[in-house]
């Protein structure tokens, strides 16, 4: 009973934490779907669609491997040690340590890509050819937006060391403003370009800047010097820059995988890179607003429980983690295998984006959605081994699942054209998550499996007999799906999706899932604060 009470405290808090997450998550990715849909409306899916997202990608790519992938969770174990063990003073000073180093290098990647944005896009997109108008117009605008990577990495840095002092918010609703720079300048800038797209790139970095400024007043007040501080050589900053190197492949299989995708879609027909990237954008919703939104906000409790070697408190976190994220992902999964063509046509099919974009788009969305749950649960358990200050079993289990995704894609890519690319990423990332508790279970001894297990069991009935019942009335609502008009078909899928969470979760309550609990205690806590306010 003594250990109970801490366990339980932890797992409240990594509950209310995913809430705020959450919360600001929804906001980004509501947000980052209008923004798809502008672009969409404008560039549709053709060679300047292409051009964007490939050039996007890249600096979107080092921002997983430098920022997101590597250098918030190896800096938040440290970070968090140094602030439990050791004064606050000694902890500020690592962070301007490495803040002053980290600056130092992004500022030399930045310049590099610049310089070298034409063999990056040989690399990435090799398909596309080394000259060409598509080839010519993605090397401008991965020059353009390739300083991102700066700007987003510094955020990144920021959000991590607001996470470790428990402040959530800032972090979570800097991404808000990537979508208003990219919507505005798409809006106000595109119109007045000789190429209209540059100005979409353009509005990459404006949001990035406004991401900076969002977090700056925060730091300050957090006590944090912004003061230069050069000490390469503190045992803190040693630590950190080891875990980070092989961290850049381990956390980042998801967007290594998304690299090889475009990169064989680039040899595939115009538009395949656009189904793709819009099939993918679909995916981040339920995997950015819940997945990372629990990682996220489970990283410091686990670094905590990891520093004070209490283990048992450890595995209990990460098993409430994994299970409110099976809980949540499992169903948004079959929702997008049973809703994901009309939800297509909701955002994104107007203007340049026609009828044949939303099938393309809709055969990937449906094979990444099955591996929506190994994408979500990916994410819990590389952030236990990071917590741990692990960072070579991500790497061994990242290299074998980067290997199964090229092989299957090779084979796939064939018969199923840019359908396979994704079934490939959803099978490589299946195999990774079950090699991750493999390896985590010899770490730190046993998992509680069983309780995982029962409840991703239970959260697979609910979502079945939802899926099922949402299949039905989805035939009996939208049965002229192409005629159907913005207006209408929007209220109907409001529908849908409003009588697939209510059958979700009564079955889910029927069937006594503990996880019901967690999100009812947040929501009355939420309810609660609002009462007061």
């Amino acid at each position: 009973m003594v250990l109970q009470e801490p366990a339980e405290s932890e797992k409240s808090s990594v509950s209310r934490a995913a809430g705020v997450v959450g919360f600001y998550t929804v906001l980004s990715r509501i947000l980052g779907l209008v923004r798809d849909m502008v672009v969409a409306g404008y560039f549709g899916a053709g060679l300047a669609a292409d051009a964007f997202f490939v050039a996007f990608r890249i600096p979107n790519l080092l921002r997983r491997f430098f920022a997101e992938g590597s250098l918030t969770i190896a800096f938040i174990p440290v970070f968090t040690e140094y602030l439990a063990r050791k004064s606050r003073e000694d902890a500020m000073r690592v962070a301007s340590a490495v803040l002053t180093l980290l600056s130092l290098i992004l500022v030399t990647v930045s310049i590099l890509g610049i310089l070298f944005s034409p063999w990056i896009v040989r690399i990435q997109a090799f398909g596309f050819g080394g000259y060409g108008l598509k080839y010519d117009l993605t090397v401008l605008l991965t020059r353009i937006t390739f300083p991102y990577i700066l700007l987003v990495s510094l955020v990144a840095f920021f959000s991590g060391i607001l996470n470790s002092m428990r402040h959530f918010a800032a972090p979570a609703a800097s991404p808000i403003l990537l979508n208003v720079g990219i919507i505005g300048a798409t809006l106000l800038i595109s119109p007045y370009c000789s190429v209209p797209i540059v100005g979409v790139a353009v509005g990459v970095l404006v949001g990035g800047m406004m991401q900076l400024l969002l977090q700056l007043p925060v730091v300050l007040k957090k006590g944090i010097s912004l003061m230069p501080l050069w000490m390469p050589g503190h045992p803190a900053v040693r630590r950190i820059g080891l875990l980070m190197l092989p961290a850049v492949f381990g956390s980042a299989i998801y967007q290594i995988n998304q690299f090889i995708g475009t990169l064989l879609a680039s040899f595939l027909p115009d538009g395949s890179v656009s189904w793709l990237y819009y099939a993918d954008r679909l995916v981040e919703f339920p995997l950015g607003v819940f997945a990372i939104a629990i990682s996220t906000a489970a990283l410091p409790s686990l670094s905590r429980q990891a520093a004070g070697k209490d283990m048992s408190e450890f595995r209990e976190t990460l098993s409430h983690a994994l299970r409110l994220t099976f809980f949540i992902t499992i169903p948004s999964m079959v929702g997008l295998l049973v809703l994901g063509r009309p939800l297509i046509q909701l955002f994104f099919q107007r203007g340049a984006f026609d009828s044949y974009s939303t099938l393309m788009t809709n055969q990937a969305l449906f094979f990444y959605s099955m591996g929506l749950w190994a994408f979500s649960g990916g994410r819990v358990l590389v952030s236990a081994f990071y917590a741990l200050q692990d960072t070579r079993t991500p790497v061994l289990l990242a290299a074998i699942a980067m290997g199964t995704n090229l092989v299957f894609s090779l084979l796939l890519m064939g018969p199923l054209r840019h359908g396979g690319l994704a079934l490939s990423l959803s099978l490589a990332s299946s195999l990774q998550i079950l090699l991750l508790v493999a390896f985590l279970k010899r770490k730190v001894g046993v998992l509680d499996s069983r309780s995982i297990l029962i409840s991703a069991g239970k959260s697979g009935a609910a979502a079945g007999i939802m899926g099922v019942v949402l299949y039905f009335l989805y035939r009996a609502l939208l049965p002229q799906l192409p005629h159907a008009g913005t207006l209408q078909l929007g209220l109907r899928l409001l529908a849908l999706i409003l009588a697939g969470q209510g059958i979700y979760f009564l079955v889910a309550r029927l069937l006594r899932c503990r996880e019901m609990v967690s999100i009812m205690t947040l929501l009355r806590s939420r309810m609660r604060k609002r009462h007061r306010a």
